[in-house]
């Protein structure tokens, strides 16, 4: 393997999707800055990205926080290309709207700006989310890259997650202005729910309301139907939109309409020991049905997703079992 295919910057690295780019970065060779918030009282254990193969010869971990957006600016100085993953979670809305949108919009300029500034920085991958695209009144439509969430409707209905959604709209819509009026290359990644395996040692918020029935508690985000990506699915694309030479605007990113049906009887067939839902339990039950998001753009321009709904599962069970959340 050569050296380093170059620097690039990861924000929000612990998360579920962050920590899957870096171990996918540093497996293609780059080197990577990551940032993790520092937390006064308590240090964060980032052994399970230390111990990544490659991380002790090519992986820095610094601090910063979208609160402070100039706090950035050493991760991203002699990096060629930043993966802007961190991103305010509230879903149980301890904070209001505008202070998490500000807090997501001004961060996420702040480190534009930084990239900017640094003359190094060829291109930005954003990471904003299906809640930026799905939200248009009409749910059982196939969506395209070309329709945005009604923020309107979203403050008007205060439906789950409405401001996570309100926030990633607004945020995604920011930074692709900023990139058209600064000649900044700005590329957005738009995932569905993403499910599989995770390094991370927190269960994944997309990983526990797919698999809600078998955590024996019903989430706020049940699902008659829902679309559905692998983890290692997302972090290639990322990598892929990084290294296109001509990308343009948003992509999703997203493999299957997924049935709760569908899904319950992959896990029974494949884990009996666990009590999953009948089928006319869920017949009756009630839940969002998520729209399906086309990925045409990006398959189009020549990415292929590798992995099916049982891999996702599968991926995503074993981990739990293995940490002990099941």
């Amino acid at each position: 393997m050569e050296e380093s295919k170059g620097r690039v910057c990861v924000t929000g690295g612990t998360g579920f999707i962050g920590s899957w780019i870096i171990k996918r970065l540093l497996e293609d060779g780059y080197s990577v800055n990551t940032t993790i918030r520092s937390h006064p009282e308590h240090k964060k254990d980032v052994s399970f990205l230390t111990n990544l193969p490659g991380a002790s010869q090519r992986l820095q971990i610094l601090n910063a926080d979208l609160n402070e957006p100039e706090s950035f600016k050493e991760a991203i100085e002699g990096c060629l290309g930043v993966f802007h993953v961190a991103t305010p979670m509230d879903f149980e809305e301890s904070e209001p709207e505008e202070i998490v949108t500000k807090r997501s919009i001004d961060g996420a300029l702040g480190i534009l700006k930084a990239c900017l500034n640094s003359k190094t920085v060829k291109r930005v991958v954003y990471t904003s989310s299906s809640s930026a695209v799905s939200h248009i009144g009409k749910e059982d439509e196939v969506k395209d890259e070309t329709l945005w969430s009604d923020v309107d409707l979203l403050r008007t209905s205060k439906r789950y997650g409405w401001s996570y959604a309100v926030s990633k709209t607004l945020t995604e819509k920011a930074v692709l202005e900023f990139g058209e009026q600064n000649a900044l290359d700005v590329v957005t990644v738009i995932p569905t729910s993403v499910v599989g395996p995770f390094i991370c040692p927190k269960l994944p918020g997309s990983v526990g309301s797919t698999l809600y029935f078998l955590f024996g508690k019903k989430h706020p985000l049940c699902y008659l139907q829902r679309p559905m990506v692998h983890v290692d699915d997302v972090a290639r694309a990322h990598i892929f939109l990084l290294e296109h030479p001509n990308p343009e605007g948003r992509y999703n990113c997203s493999t299957c309409l997924a049935t709760l049906e569908h899904v319950s009887e992959i896990v029974s067939a494949k884990y009996p020991e666990f009590q999953t839902p009948t089928i006319d339990s869920l017949k009756e039950g009630t839940g969002s049905k998520f729209p399906y998001l086309s990925s045409k753009k990006l398959t189009d321009a020549g990415f292929e997703c590798k992995y099916g709904l049982e891999q996702m599962l599968v991926g995503a069970i074993e981990c739990c079992k293995e940490k002990g959340y099941l």
